[in-house]
């Protein structure tokens, strides 16, 4: 959801289309610095949120951070970032904040999985006694991007101090874009054995829930509205229908315009997916 107008309008706009959880950035995601929030705008938020319908809510971080960045001044930048976005998070009592692990740029994985999670550490330190959740996301392992496999998340967590903090997010496009294939019943059970043994599916916050306009295994990260790219309707009927993911929030992140009638029909979709009990 938007925050044009101040944090509180996503609330609005979530309500308006009938959203039962959330995502919304809570700065410009594209600048390092945001306009700070005032008491003015978490009260109000905070007010929206309480008389709605809609929970959790999942913030996502900015797109410049990276967190393994090879370029010190762009390290400073990403780890202060987060330090903010975690910061203002925390204001508004937000549950998850969101973010890609990073780019390597050459560095190499083993290199770039180090930095991370050193820089959650620093970043966690400063952050002592927050209940926001760190949540890594699952990527589609284009260019030199971190996280396309379980194993690297977990090697992640592994290295962070304060591991009580971290969660998943899985991106659906991301993870079919990176070879674990859920568009068929097999590959589903199969990639959710594997979450589990290497991650634990306790772990699992939230799921980003997109088709893939690329291919299986493409490695290529480009969102396509359900059941219209590779993954289509049987990865999604399978999602929808997993009862040990009833309560973990699912989030469109497909194209949409101003008055997001994209996002109420990819709802509609996936809700008519669901086969009711009394049916």
């Amino acid at each position: 959801m938007s925050i044009a107008g101040g944090v509180h309008t996503a609330v609005e706009r979530g309500i308006s289309i009938g959203c039962t959880t959330m995502q919304m950035f809570v700065k410009n995601n594209n600048q390092w610095r945001g306009k700070e929030l005032t008491d003015e705008d978490i009260s109000t938020y905070k007010k929206l949120l309480q008389e709605s319908s809609i929970g959790p809510v999942v913030v996502h971080d900015t797109y410049l951070i990276n967190l393994c960045a090879t370029d010190k001044q762009i390290l400073r930048k990403s780890r202060a970032a987060l330090k903010d976005e975690l910061d203002r998070c925390e204001m508004l009592g937000v549950e998850y904040l969101n973010f890609h692990p990073g780019s390597h740029i050459g560095a190499g994985e083993k290199e770039g999985i180090k930095r991370i999670a050193e820089s959650l550490n620093i970043v966690h330190d400063q952050t002592r006694g927050y209940g926001v959740r760190s949540v890594l996301e699952t990527t589609a392992g284009q260019g030199t991007a971190i996280g396309y496999r379980f194993e690297q998340l977990r090697e992640i967590i592994d290295l962070v101090d304060d591991a009580e903090r971290m969660a998943v997010c899985v991106d659906t496009c991301h993870v079919f874009a990176a070879g674990y294939d859920i568009a068929t019943e097999r590959g589903y059970e199969k990639t959710f054995k594997d979450f589990d043994a290497v991650i634990g599916l306790g772990r699992l916050a939230a799921f980003h829930v997109n088709d893939s306009k690329r291919e299986f295994g493409s490695r290529v990260d480009r969102h396509e509205h359900i059941g219209k790219g590779a993954i289509g309707k049987t990865g999604f009927r399978l999602l929808m229908n997993d009862d040990r993911f009833r309560t973990i929030p699912k989030i469109l992140e497909t194209p949409k315009g101003p008055e997001m009638k994209e996002d109420v029909k990819n709802m509609r979709l996936l809700r008519s997916l669901v086969v009711r009990e009394d049916a």
